[in-house]
């Protein structure tokens, strides 16, 4: 289970560190392959390969009302592994659609990660926080 929130700096190259609390888990589980792609917030999804092909077969089976979803998660789907250095590199595809600049943030969201522009993040969280979390709050205890 991945958790937390681990700010970064993407380089001229579009290279991230993964950061070394997540990538002994990453190595091991996934030997370093990951695969991102785009989220309907905004963001980039960062799974490891195990985890993103079980999660492909059920998006694959989605019923064709869902093919705008389809097409924003399986066609902008790119496998990367983690290099010598610790690093991943993100397409300049995926940078662009998820407005990525030099810092970013990633968030540790149970079995995957959302890769986010840092003061995208800050803007969704203050708007988040400024409509209530709702029936969500009901639901749990803290």
């Amino acid at each position: 289970m991945f958790q937390g929130s681990s700010a970064l700096t993407l380089d001229a190259k579009g290279r991230i560190n993964v950061p070394s609390k997540h990538r002994d888990a990453l190595i091991e589980q996934a030997q370093g392959c990951l695969t991102l792609t785009r989220h309907p917030d905004g963001c980039l999804l960062v799974y490891p390969r195990p985890v993103w092909e079980s999660k492909r077969e059920q998006i694959a089976a989605f019923p064709m009302q869902a093919r705008a979803l389809q097409r924003l998660l399986l066609g902008n789907a790119q496998d990367v592994e983690i290099d010598g250095s610790g690093r991943i590199l993100v397409a300049p595809e995926l940078r662009n659609a998820a407005g990525l600049t030099r810092d970013v943030m990633l968030l540790g969201m149970g079995a995957h990660f959302e890769l986010w522009d840092a003061a995208a993040l800050a803007r969704r969280e203050a708007d988040d926080l400024s409509q209530g979390m709702g029936e969500a709050l009901n639901q749990f205890s803290f």
